[in-house]
């Protein structure tokens, strides 16, 4: 079981709303590189694609990515589920609810898939799309592109480097304040040469990282449209401006379902990018205000494909008759991305949990054994790491080239870090939900933090303020995902907390969860690969009063001075290095609860869609790169399992 399937679906619209900020990077190892000399002697890099230590995995004439069917056949629908509710369909904004899937229609100089990476059997790789070429410096000082002449927006207008430079300005003047502050800091100039090329010259004296791909993975509007509308960024609305995507929006029905159909006009049908991608002429979501009724619905045919996130679920519920007889598809497909870092987060900003001996308490709370096994059916493993089951994961105490570093930040570093074991879960008896020994612990942690317990059972400060936690929860999500967070709070008020779970609707929890409205929430983080600026959205002090990917609003010198230390490094043994000593620091800061992992994609579909026998290691990529058959189609409708 994942977290609810809205929040699963708003982090995803406002990670891509940012994917060009969020930059996490592995290697590949073959590249075409042209070289050429300025006429002041600097030497540069002519290339088609980018990686910040210049190997492409794919040369400048691949015909197409390895993953993909270069025959796969274009046509059909398919349509999927996500709870909840939406009332706009802009997901830049902080105003509203955005639309699944609503920043598909648009597309960047270095591209991206349909909520999926691209290519996705590499990391941090990024290739043209609506540039054919980018030009840059060995520093990194300053990038410059080359635009497709014949990139087209859905409206038949030409995509200009005008539109590329408007596009960049609105997003710093009206986006997301995180991105901006962050962003307007790194850009020290931006020059439009001609109609398709524009320049970006960087800040002198910052890190290198996360530069050339941020200003290439931005997306770009229409400044027509905008010009000619007066539409703003920072604004909640259902109409929107013309992308150059693919897709493009087919029909809206406001809290009811959103279908987006492909462009047959789209201009980038032919590219090398685009071979064997974008095969469905439709995409339809619909929308369910419960997990139970989404269900039901897929089992009736209302919609065809389940990226299954409930345990239970999985478990026990598909044995309807359309699995017995073949009509619906159940699979589990390897998954070689890192796992999310899903768990309960603490919000730091609350006084009482800034006490670092509460928040262990109150973890001591979670019985991971007895969850999995009473209510997940043994399905999930235990998380500990934020790089789990990497290269990058820390074990052990820390030594060689990891301590060395470590020592190098001086008293940033507490001692335990150097002397003790990286912070791990700690274990709980299966038998019953309440396991004693952590539970002894956990009362021994409450009174040494001055929380100890009144004459009603209840903790209480030195003043008689009741220990009061409470726990904001989507009530579309799970019922699964409700019952261990039901247990849980089981738990903390066995310790004599005063544990509240609030489940409210899922407009009010996104307004909540932005204001940063509770003690405790289920969320998550990001897995890295390798350093990038989205680590200081996601983990960094500068941004961590307002950013809305720092659940916790972690903020941390220690952690702030590995981040810039990684993002200074020359070598991936060296970033290696500090990434490991990152995960060994987020850990030790015990801003979160760590719950549990899959290692595999839960899908079950209606059998009439096909996919390449081998998914690549960093996507799903079932509305990218998957397909559909019409003859099984046909057959299923015959048979009546469709309508």
């Amino acid at each position: 079981m994942t977290k609810p399937q809205t929040r699963a679906a708003t982090r995803t619209l406002h990670n891509k709303a940012l994917a060009c900020w969020i930059a996490f990077m592995v290697f590949g190892v073959a590249v075409i590189w042209a070289a050429s000399v300025r006429a002041e002697g600097e030497k540069t890099i002519k290339s088609h694609g980018y990686s910040f230590y210049g190997d492409l995995t794919y040369p400048a004439d691949y015909p197409y990515f390895g993953y993909v069917n270069p025959d796969a056949p274009k046509g059909g629908e398919i349509s999927i589920a996500t709870l909840g509710t939406f009332d706009s369909m802009n997901p830049y904004t902080r105003k509203g609810r955005g639309g699944a899937l609503s920043t598909v229609m648009y597309e960047s100089l270095l591209g991206e898939g349909v909520n999926a990476a691209t290519p996705a059997d590499v990391y941090a790789e990024y290739y043209c799309l609506l540039c054919e070429s980018l030009e840059y410096d060995e520093g990194k000082n300053w990038v410059i592109f080359y635009m497709r002449p014949e990139a087209r927006f859905s409206d038949g207008t030409p995509v200009t480097a005008h539109d590329v430079a408007f596009s960049q300005q609105l997003i710093l003047e009206q986006g997301l304040k995180s991105y901006a502050d962050a962003v307007s800091k790194r850009i020290a100039g931006m020059e439009v040469i001609d109609d398709h090329t524009i320049k970006y010259t960087f800040t002198p004296e910052i890190s290198r990282r996360s530069l050339i791909e941020v200003v290439g993975g931005m997306s770009v509007w229409s400044k027509k449209w905008y010009e000619e509308t007066g539409a703003r960024l920072d604004e909640s609305r259902l109409d929107i401006s013309p992308g150059s995507g693919a897709y493009m929006v087919d029909n809206i029905d406001v809290n009811r379902h959103i279908t987006y159909k492909r462009n047959p006009d789209y201009w980038g049908n032919d590219l090398p990018f685009n071979v064997g991608r974008n095969n469905f002429d439709k995409i339809r979501i619909e929308y369910f205000g419960d997990e139970n009724s989404a269900f039901e619905a897929f089992k009736a045919g209302e919609y065809t494909f389940r990226n299954e996130g409930n345990s239970k679920q999985w478990a026990t519920a598909y044995e309807f008759p359309k699995v017995k007889q073949g009509y619906v598809v159940k699979d589990e497909i390897p998954d070689g991305s890192p796992p999310t870092p899903t768990g309960i987060v603490f919000n730091l900003g609350r006084e009482v949990l800034k006490d670092r001996r509460v928040r262990q308490a109150v973890a001591l709370g979670f019985n991971f054994e007895w969850t999995n096994e009473s209510l997940q059916y043994g399905l999930f493993k235990p998380r500990a790491s934020f790089v789990q089951d990497t290269p990058l994961m820390a074990m052990g105490v820390p030594t060689g080239a990891e301590l060395e570093f470590l020592q190098s930040l001086g008293d940033l570093v507490p001692a335990e870090m150097l002397n003790e074991d990286a912070v791990v879960p700690h274990t709980s008896g299966a038998a019953r939900l309440l396991d004693r020994r952590n539970a002894r612990s956990a009362m021994k942690l409450l009174d040494n933090a001055g929380w100890a317990v009144g004459t009603d059972g209840m903790r209480r400060d030195a003043d008689g303020n009741a220990l009061r936690l409470s726990f904001l929860l989507n009530s579309s999500g799970s019922a699964t995902l409700s019952a261990v967070v039901e247990n849980f709070m089981s738990n903390l008020r066995a310790m004599g907390i005063d544990a509240v779970l609030e489940k409210v609707d899922a407009s009010q929890y996104t307004a909540r969860e932005r204001d940063r409205d509770y003690d405790l929430v289920f969320d998550q983080y990001i897995p890295f690969l390798s350093t990038g600026g989205g680590l200081q959205q996601f983990f960094g002090s500068e941004a961590a009063a307002f950013s809305l990917f720092n659940p916790a609003g972690l903020a941390s010198p220690l952690v702030d001075a590995i981040i810039e230390a990684s993002q200074r490094t020359d070598t991936k043994e060296e970033t290696d290095v500090t990434l490991m000593a990152l995960d060994r620091a987020l850990r030790h800061e015990f801003f979160m609860i760590p719950v549990w992992y899959n290692d595999v994609h839960w899908t079950a579909y209606y059998d009439q869609y096909e996919r390449p026998e081998t998914i690549p290691a960093y996507a799903l990529g079932y509305l990218d790169f998957w397909w559909y058959n019409q003859d099984k189609a046909d057959a299923l409708r015959a048979a009546g399992a469709l309508r």
